[in-house]
């Protein structure tokens, strides 16, 4: 459990160097290269216990599960599924067991998540066996990469990281929407940096008025670009949006601002609102108040 210690988010990659990945289905789990994609990134649940289990659950929501449906006729592999389950159960608990620097995740059964190769329909597909034959042994070994993690109780508050707009407000406004004065703290930038590949980016979505979208449940993402430039791209393939302006939260006044300098160093992470460029707040950015 130790390779899971304080983790909030994590990537697993196989044997075969590929990521356990949600299909966009929302049912199927395979693998894929894209370490980049939302869809490899899975949100851990420890659950303490006699034999500490955890479980995963993907960005829509939906919890990896040990199905017993049978990935072919006739074979011992079972399929491994995204699901909702109406009471959570073992079939969705995975013990992790430590193989030096590598993880096996077991089923409460004694099956363990496998990472399939060779020709279709078995490549890239995720099941879960006891593997018998040696030349499979490692197909049920996980390198994991933790790209978020929980904030230590002890550990003192940080001050979050803006931009350094020098003239903004001494005081904050009392204009605030409601629904972003409810999300102040987690609009800043933030964090630490990791030992990871690019940085955490989350995403928000912003109505007309700038205040938050709550039909867009969020999305996060690794995005190693340097620039705004790029990173307004890659938040526009996110969103199937065009024509954005990407925003942070001003942290004295709670308002919207356009993200116009380079990003933190040190990979921190970010947390972003997406404006369209067509909006009524998007029309404030240039008034003489938001200067």
């Amino acid at each position: 459990m130790d390779l899971f210690h304080r983790a909030k988010m994590v990537r697993l990659r196989s044997h075969h160097d590929k990521y356990l990945m949600a299909d966009d289905d929302e049912e199927r789990v395979c693998q894929d290269r894209n370490g980049a994609s939302g869809n490899v990134r899975w949100t851990v649940e420890i659950l303490d216990g006699p034999a500490p289990v955890l479980r995963l659950r993907s960005r829509y929501g939906r919890y990896l599960t040990a199905s017993n449906e049978p990935f072919l006729l006739g074979v011992t592999g079972r399929k491994v599924l995204q699901t909702v389950p109406p009471r959570l159960d073992s079939s969705v608990e995975w013990e992790p067991i430590r193989d030096g620097v590598q993880v096996k995740l077991k089923t409460r059964y004694g099956h363990f998540l496998r990472a399939n190769g060779g020709l279709p329909p078995w490549r890239n597909s995720v099941t879960h066996d006891i593997p018998h034959r040696s030349a499979t042994q490692d197909w049920i070994l996980w390198d994991v990469d933790v790209i978020d993690i929980l904030p230590s109780p002890s550990a003192s508050p940080t001050v979050p990281y803006a931009p350094a707009y020098h003239d903004w407000p001494s005081s904050p406004a009392n204009s605030m929407s409601p629904k972003l004065s409810k999300m102040k703290s987690s609009f800043s930038f933030s964090g630490s940096p990791r030992k990871v590949e690019g940085r955490t980016i989350h995403c928000y979505l912003a109505d007309d008025d700038g205040n938050l979208d709550e039909s867009f449940e969020g999305s996060s993402f690794i995005f190693n670009g340097p620039s705004v430039e790029e990173l307004t791209r890659k938040l526009e393939e996110e969103t199937n949006l065009s024509d954005i302006i990407v925003c942070y939260q001003n942290p004295v006044n709670g308002k919207l601002c356009p993200l116009h300098l380079t990003l933190p160093p040190n990979n921190m992470t970010m947390h972003v609102v997406v404006v369209q460029a067509s909006s009524k707040v998007a029309e404030t950015f240039t008034s003489p108040i938001n200067r």
